[in-house]
């Protein structure tokens, strides 16, 4: 006799402007937050940048890689971003998908393979409102400041990312 099947593995996809700062580093702690607990078997992680400017291949922000440094992830998730306006089959496959800013929700409603799916700000994830900043170009401490934003609301927000 063949045991019950678990829950279905749901499929999350970080969205930010060009995928090389927020996107990288929630990736990065909501990874590093699933192995912890025991849930690769539930979460299936991913990010991508939705702006015209994103491109595959650019590269990860050395503040981002600092900061996650910081709290021990010695590497992002990937070594390069990922653009979704090239790869929508990753907006199509998500289940849920996060963004940083309600521009960036807008900008996801334009694909056709967005439709009908679970969008949040990574703020209403947590349980609050409002945008995660760019911290590009700005001080470590910016920077360090948007990663425990980050962490707070994927910790806060975990359990949502769970519920079908």
């Amino acid at each position: 006799m063949t045991a019950p099947a678990g829950p279905a593995r749901r499929r999350v996809l970080i969205v930010c402007h060009a995928n090389t700062s927020r996107s990288i580093i929630a990736e990065a702690l909501l990874l590093r937050m699933v192995r912890e607990r025991g849930l690769d078997h539930r979460l299936e992680v991913g990010s991508g940048g939705i702006a015209p400017y994103a491109r595959d291949g650019s590269l990860v922000s050395l503040d981002a890689k600092f900061v996650l440094r910081e709290v021990g992830i010695p590497d992002p998730p990937k070594p390069g971003a990922t653009d979704l306006k090239r790869n929508t089959h990753l907006i199509a496959a998500a289940d849920v998908i996060l963004v940083m800013t309600d521009e960036q929700r807008r900008m996801l409603a334009a694909f056709p393979e967005a439709e009908g799916k679970r969008v949040l700000t990574l703020r209403e994830l947590g349980g609050t409102s409002g945008d995660i900043a760019d911290p590009a170009m700005q001080s470590d401490d910016v920077f360090r400041q948007c990663r425990i934003d980050i962490a707070e609301c994927l910790e806060r927000g975990l359990d949502r990312l769970l519920e079908d």
